[in-house]
């Protein structure tokens, strides 16, 4: 069987680096915010092009990291595209706010500004929700349109967050997220393009009074700079704010400031693979991935579309291909989200979408030996 993300490469690359980690981790026993987290935040920040980098449990964390400590909750609507993970959403309603759910680009499958233009001014007409944040998503790894998705929020007057958990590391005319948005958030789920081999995530920011709420949050409200402080007592024990427990493990940190140091070099391995695909699988199949106009994708899934996408995907499971579907029913169309808000006209382009995309093996070791039978696999079928 191929695999469909090769981690065992990975590892094998950079062994004696993670053992020589983990081993000083071990060595110094500082487990929970040991000094690995902190070198590692100030590495992931300089190369998401940010003043500052906070890490955490997970990416889901990370996305209702910065919501808490903005102090959005009920009455509150946040937008947000239904073609994304459960997380994405998921954290909105966890703040008591209400998510409204924006279709997508029918080329790169990321949330469409004159949709999200639109599902704002319809909310604040209508007068029930304060819109208050826009959550896009850099899906499959390139960035949305941040030009255009920044100048609807700072004319409407809401935060930008952008979820990076499959984009860290892509740039839009050779500017990463930050750039535009108000936080970058990320996860190290370990299929992610950075990955560690646990859990974890993290948020970005310029702003670094931000960071120092979310700092709080993070180690269950924890007092900070600028609170309320009883001389001599650890801060831990000084709660000035409700918060929650998300921590980045140590080992995890230490693991992904070795995956760190090679990351630039596999997103240049990951173009040169989707570069494959898209010149060996042009016409067999509806359509190949599309990069937004000066967009450096991450390329966390390569993703086609196909009329019998699950005729397709069962013919290359005979032949010993792994594939995936993201996503086979969009959020707005699962029982938990339905009764959210939708903007103007529906989600038909979100829709549509689930029923043909498909994502084939992807990762930056896939030789073009392997990459040539998934391809001649692909071309193969007549569904």
């Amino acid at each position: 069987m191929i695999p469909f993300i090769d981690l065992a490469a990975q590892q094998a690359r950079i062994r004696p680096a993670l053992d020589a980690a983990i081993a000083r981790v071990l060595a110094h026993g500082g487990y929970v915010m040991g000094p690995e987290v902190a070198a590692f935040e100030t590495q992931l920040a300089a190369a998401g092009g940010a003043r500052r980098a906070l890490s955490c449990a997970n990416g889901t964390d990370a996305l209702a990291l910065p919501l808490l400590a903005w102090e959005i909750g009920a009455g509150d609507a946040v937008f947000c595209p239904s073609f994304t993970f459960a997380a994405t959403p998921e954290v909105i309603p966890w703040t008591g706010a209400t998510p409204v759910f924006v279709d997508i680009l029918p080329g790169t499958y990321n949330l469409d500004p004159e949709a999200l233009d639109a599902a704002i001014t319809a909310v604040r007409a209508e007068g029930a929700l304060r819109p208050a944040a826009v959550i896009a998503v850099d899906l499959f790894g390139q960035p949305a349109d941040y030009p255009r998705l920044a100048e609807v929020c700072r004319r409407q007057g809401v935060k930008l967050i952008a979820d990076s958990a499959q984009g860290f590391g892509c740039t839009l005319d050779g500017r990463p997220p930050i750039r535009w948005a108000d936080v970058v958030t990320t996860s190290f789920f370990p299929a992610k393009p950075l990955g560690c081999y646990g859990d974890g995530g993290a948020v970005l920011t310029d702003d670094d009074d931000l960071w120092t709420r979310m700092d709080s949050l993070r180690v269950h409200g924890k007092a900070v700079a600028g609170d309320p402080a009883a001389g001599g007592h650890e801060p831990k024990y000084l709660n000035a704010r409700v918060g929650m427990n998300s921590r980045l493990d140590t080992l995890q940190a230490a693991i992904l400031i070795e995956k760190l140091a090679i990351f630039a070099d596999e997103i240049d391995c990951r173009q040169a693979v989707a570069a494959r695909y898209a010149a060996g699988l042009a016409g067999a199949c509806l359509s190949v991935p599309a990069v937004i106009a000066g967009g450096v994708s991450t390329w966390a899934q390569y993703v086609i579309e196909h009329r019998d996408r699950d005729g397709l995907a069962a013919h290359l499971k005979s032949q010993g291909i792994p594939t995936a579907v993201y996503y086979p029913v969009p959020m707005h169309l699962q029982g938990p989200y339905a009764a959210f808000p939708r903007g103007p006209g529906g989600l038909p382009v979100s829709e549509a979408k689930a029923a043909t995309v498909l994502a084939l093996p992807m990762h930056p070791y896939l030789t073009a030996e392997i990459q040539d039978r998934i391809i001649a696999a692909v071309s193969a079928f007549n569904g």
